[in-house]
């Protein structure tokens, strides 16, 4: 037998390495992202230039075991930083290996109240406001959320949550399946920036103006019954289910990995949150590794 080719050496790298890449805006979480994937296995290397991803990734593919687990984040901050995000991205690929590029973000005024509350500058501010900092950082970032597989916003969530929704995403065996996320929000406190898809319950009759329920949440027996068993909710959840069920051959051949479906009512703690538990369930039922998430449930 002869020695093996380039090309066995690549699909070895590929099918053998697994590889993030965590990026995103300053104050939005990196640092609860990478906790999380050190829980789940993954060996993680802070604050990596971008010239060095490459070089992290043939170690990591030649040190094996544990190491073949790697996540790779990215800091603005660093003086190697350089915007070309997609070609360093691209060297990878064309190497064999095949990244996944996480983008954590933040709303601007989540991130102001964050470095206030620490009482720190933004690490590109100046001279300016935390403000002009931030836009500076979106400036040089913008390619790299472009790029990204999956988009976190954390704008509310907290680190337990956040370091929840990152051991999900990452701590199964198959990480490179599709990941559906059935997240329930409110639409008084605005649209999730990170939604595939958005579902509106709000045509179904509110449990809020029944006195037993108003306090109950749809998680409960008495609240989901109630939602489910109003007319057109099966028939909606089965029509999502069974759209999300036809687009997912299509999502996995163009390589992405997760999918967001958000469901929304007026405030998130009831219809939305029922019907989040449905559609994940019957996803679940179907094949798919899906699981529910509440953003703005416990806010009123």
């Amino acid at each position: 037998m002869g020695e093996p080719s380039a090309v066995d050496g690549q699909l070895a790298a590929e099918s053998e390495t697994t590889l993030v890449v965590v990026t995103g805006v300053s104050g939005g979480g990196r640092s609860t992202v990478a906790r999380a994937l050190e829980n789940v296995g993954y060996y993680v290397v802070d604050n990596l230039p971008q010239a060095l991803m490459l070089d992290m990734a043939e170690l990591a593919f030649k040190a094996g075991g544990a190491a073949r687990r790697t996540a790779m984040v990215l800091d603005v901050r660093s003086r190697a930083f350089s915007t070309d995000l997609a070609g360093a991205i691209r060297e990878l690929k064309e190497r064999g290996f095949s990244p996944r590029v996480v983008f954590v973000d933040a709303d601007d005024e989540v991130l102001i109240r964050r470095f206030e509350s620490v009482r720190r500058s933004h690490p590109l501010q100046g001279d300016g406001r935390l403000a002009d900092g931030i836009a500076v950082e979106r400036g040089l970032l913008e390619e790299a959320r472009d790029l990204a597989d999956v988009i976190v916003d954390t704008s509310h969530l907290n680190v337990n949550q956040l370091r929840r929704r990152i051991e999900e995403l990452f701590g199964g065996e198959d990480a490179r399946r599709l990941r559906v996320t059935v997240l329930s929000f409110g639409f008084k406190y605005g649209l999730p920036p990170d939604a595939d898809f958005v579902l509106d319950a709000r045509f179904l009759p509110n449990p809020y103006w029944v006195p037993e329920l108003r306090e109950h949440t749809g998680r409960e027996e008495a609240v989901s019954a109630y939602v489910l068993g109003q007319e057109g909710a099966d028939a909606f959840v089965t029509s999502y289910a069974d759209l999300v069920n036809a687009t997912t051959i299509g999502f996995e051949r163009e390589g992405k990995r997760y999918l967001t479906v958000a469901v929304g009512c007026t405030g998130g703690k009831h219809r939305s949150v029922a019907i989040a538990e449905e559609l994940a369930s019957r996803l679940r039922h179907s094949g798919l590794a899906a699981n529910a998430q509440h953003r703005d449930l416990g806010r009123e």
